[in-house]
């Protein structure tokens, strides 16, 4: 049974996986390249545990266990003593490639160590590792945002042993998520299936058939969407679907040729809610 888990990376997607897991009852040690991160990221979580309290997603007394199972350090020699380590550092192989290497000298033999790429071959990450590790490597991708969204894909490489595969579908259902399992190919299932709504909904856009505002209502309510692509990529930012579509257009070919129109709003610092503009303008406090 996993009872103690690591998360490296403090980003959205890391913090909010340690809270996923603290919420279960886990011990979770996350980690970050220095302390301020570490402490922004606490914040940001204290702040989605109170606004969830109000939302009725969560009870008033969580908020202080749930935080105290959640402790920071900026040094990958800390995670000994885990049963589980997820990676969630930016894409890029050669970033997660260091973790790995060093996660390996230091985690306990039956460590499971998972990556939550959203487009990186599983197997060719696992290769990061000693050969007598593999089997013990997986991949767990994550939805944004990871404290209301329900599923994993769970992805096996090559070598990953069933126990392995097993054990990270228990801890995810432990966590409140849904996982399904996903043959290890590039883009796995559920960004494929995006990426080739939002290409098309790009060619709606640059043909004139429709602004981006509306494409947003017409996904939502003609095809029961909860979010628009054009909001989707806002909140995710432009710059990573960019990168993501050119990985699934290495792999795949023409259907997944980035557009031109986002290349033009990446080039131009458009890349969504945090930068102030993206398909939408936002007030940058908020």
């Amino acid at each position: 049974m996993i009872k103690n888990v690591g998360v490296v990376g403090a980003g959205l997607m890391g913090s909010e996986i340690a809270l996923v897991f603290a919420l279960a009852g886990k011990d979770v040690l996350l980690n970050d390249a220095n302390e301020e991160n570490l402490a922004r990221a606490m914040k940001n979580l204290e702040g989605i545990l109170h606004r969830g309290v109000g939302r009725g997603f969560y009870e008033a007394d969580q908020i202080v266990p749930t935080l105290g199972r959640i402790h920071t350090t900026t040094k990958l020699q800390d995670y000994s003593d885990r049963d589980l380590v997820v990676e969630a550092v930016f894409e890029d192989e050669a970033v997660k490639a260091a973790v790995f290497a060093k996660l390996d000298e230091v985690v306990p033999e039956n460590c499971i160590i998972a990556s939550n790429t959203s487009s990186i071959s599983i197997t060719g990450l696992s290769s990061h590792v000693s050969a007598q590790r593999r089997s013990r490597f997986i991949g767990t991708h994550f939805f944004s945002p990871v404290s209301r969204m329900k599923l994993v894909e769970v992805i096996p490489a090559m070598d990953t042993a069933r126990e392995t595969v097993d054990a990270t579908m228990e801890v995810c259902k432990e966590s409140g998520k849904t996982p399904i399992e996903v043959k290890d190919v590039v883009g796995f299932a559920v960004n494929r299936l995006l990426h080739a709504l939002v290409i098309e909904s790009m060619r709606l856009v640059e043909e004139g058939v429709a602004t981006p505002q509306d494409i947003d209502v017409a996904c939502k309510l003609g095809l029961g969407h909860p979010i628009g692509p054009f909001q989707l990529l806002d909140l995710t930012q432009n710059s990573l679907s960019l990168q993501v579509q050119g990985i699934l257009h290495d792999a795949y070919g023409e259907r997944f040729q980035p557009r031109p129109i986002l290349k033009q709003m990446v080039q131009a610092g458009y890349n969504g809610k945090k930068a102030g503009r993206g398909w939408y303008k936002y007030d940058k406090k908020s």
